[in-house]
């Protein structure tokens, strides 16, 4: 490591953890609940199904606990839209009073929410009646929505994220219901693109209407891009995912404007993906409060002639590597591995010094305060005797946090640190047997099992990290109990 005098972590810095609504709650019938496009998604391969989960809607007050006793500052959740209006029309009150219980909870044990309102899981009903974020309709009722919670929770949650990876969203057509039949895929990106910041605009807007003091702002997943060598093509493939992948769409949610070297590829293919004079100018009257980002991993690209054969990315489902399928975007880039860094299971570069770089290159860009939202480490963790020895997840965390500690000493205001996940949830592409938490959950993929709740080593070494700001990061021995 680099001996340089570190700056502190300030003394307000939100230690957090973080979960997603249909990855955790479990209930999908309960009290009101309407279907979700993830809720429709179940039992499509081996790993999904949201029934269940890990149950945090009903223990939720033993998972605040455990919060607690971990020391947590704050807690980013996802509100599930389905269970305020279900069929994303109607209001649902009992799903208004269950994050009423969960916020109040968690206010009584000293933890600031941060609300993140859209995680992938819009009504069923409202990607039936017009393909959910392609069609225009979409943004009224992400507005009422986003409206019911501001009115309803806003008096105690003074954070809330707008939109979670709306890149990734669009890199995935299948994550949040597909592409509708007779669109082109292309098409249904930047149409969805424009939709989501328009969306994510006047949210925005709104939310500086209801609550002045509240702290408001988008979310995307950023995987820096590498060139594969010093040739001038693959540093231009390089360049060309960072601004295709991360910052066309990040443009749009927090400057206003569009990538005219993206506008112009597309518009030479066929593709005319201006938006009019009138929405850029909504989208650069509203400027978020900062910007948070989803890191795990960094991407190496390289040249993909015009004459290459398309591949969209795909994952890697059985965690054996190997297995990842790398994209090919001809005239763009296409991905490959990294010599230089190790992977994990699922064939995730693991790379701490991209985070520091990701911090760097967002607020040169931006000149927003940051929050990372997601990072962390997905492995086949072994319950032996009620423990977890997990410090292949200590070490990955350490790594990061010292990673985004140099970057604060670089000048870079980062305001949270938020790991995924605080416990066991249902990870979208490989279920339970990759898992993600500082607690485990007694069940897999096939067996609901006891659901009890069990605190790894990773636990207590990030109860230490928190309870000292940032001091005793070097510490990772000692914490089997």
């Amino acid at each position: 490591m680099e001996h340089i005098k570190l700056n502190n972590f300030p003394t307000n810095f939100l230690w957090g953890a973080a979960t997603a609504a249909y990855q955790v709650e479990g209930a999908i019938h309960e009290e009101g609940k309407g279907v979700s496009v993830q809720d429709s998604r179940n039992f499509s391969n081996a790993f999904h199904d949201t029934t269940v989960t890990s149950d945090h809607f009903h223990r939720f007050h033993e998972d605040v606990g455990l919060m607690k006793e971990l020391g947590l500052k704050s807690y980013r959740f996802s509100v599930a839209w389905t269970r305020i209006y279900p069929d994303g029309v109607n209001i649902n009150p009992p799903g208004i009073a269950f994050y009423n219980r969960l916020i109040d909870e968690l206010i009584r044990n000293g933890i600031e929410p941060l609300i993140t309102l859209y995680h992938f899981d819009h009504p069923q009903a409202l990607q039936e009646c017009f393909g959910g974020w392609y069609g225009d309709e979409m943004i009224e009722h992400f507005l009422r929505f986003a409206a019911t919670c501001f009115k309803a929770f806003g008096d105690r949650v003074n954070w809330f994220m707008t939109l979670c990876e709306s890149n990734n969203v669009v890199l995935y057509p299948d994550l949040i219901g597909g592409v509708p039949a007779g669109v082109e895929v292309e098409a249904w990106r930047f149409q969805v693109s424009r939709v989501m910041a328009l969306a994510n605009a006047r949210v925005i807007r709104l939310g500086r209407e209801l609550l002045p003091n509240a702290k408001i702002g988008p979310c995307i997943g950023y995987a820096v891009a590498y060139p594969a060598t010093c040739a001038p093509l693959d540093i231009m493939a390089a360049l060309n995912e960072d601004e295709f992948r991360t910052f066309y769409p990040l443009d749009l949610l927090c400057l206003g404007r569009q990538n005219t070297a993206v506008v112009t590829f597309f518009a030479q293919r066929g593709l005319d993906i201006r938006l009019r004079q009138s929405e850029l100018d909504e989208l650069t009257s509203v400027k978020p409060d900062f910007i948070a980002f989803n890191y795990y991993q960094s991407d190496v690209a390289k040249a993909c002639p015009l004459n290459d054969k398309g591949i969209q990315p795909g994952f890697n489902r059985d965690g054996k590597k190997g297995g990842f399928t790398y994209p090919r975007f001809p005239g763009l880039y296409a991905g490959d591995s990294n010599p230089y860094l190790e992977r994990n299971d699922w064939d995730w570069e693991i790379d701490p010094v991209g985070l520091r770089i990701a911090c760097r290159r967002l607020f040169d860009r931006y000149q927003l305060p940051l929050i990372i939202t997601e990072n962390g480490l997905g492995a086949c963790d072994t319950l032996i005797d009620g423990q977890v020895n997990d410090i292949y997840r200590i070490d990955y965390l350490q790594k990061h946090i010292y990673q985004m500690q140099l970057a604060i000493t670089d000048g870079v205001p980062v305001l949270g640190y938020y790991p995924w996940s605080f416990i066991d949830l249902m990870s979208t592409s490989n279920g339970y047997k990759k898992r993600y938490g500082f607690v485990y959950v007694d069940r897999d993929d096939n067996a609901v099992k006891t659901l009890n709740r069990y605190k790894k080593d990773s636990f207590h070494w990030y109860q230490n990290v928190i309870s000292s700001n940032g001091r005793n990061l070097n510490n990772k021995q000692g914490y089997s109990k």
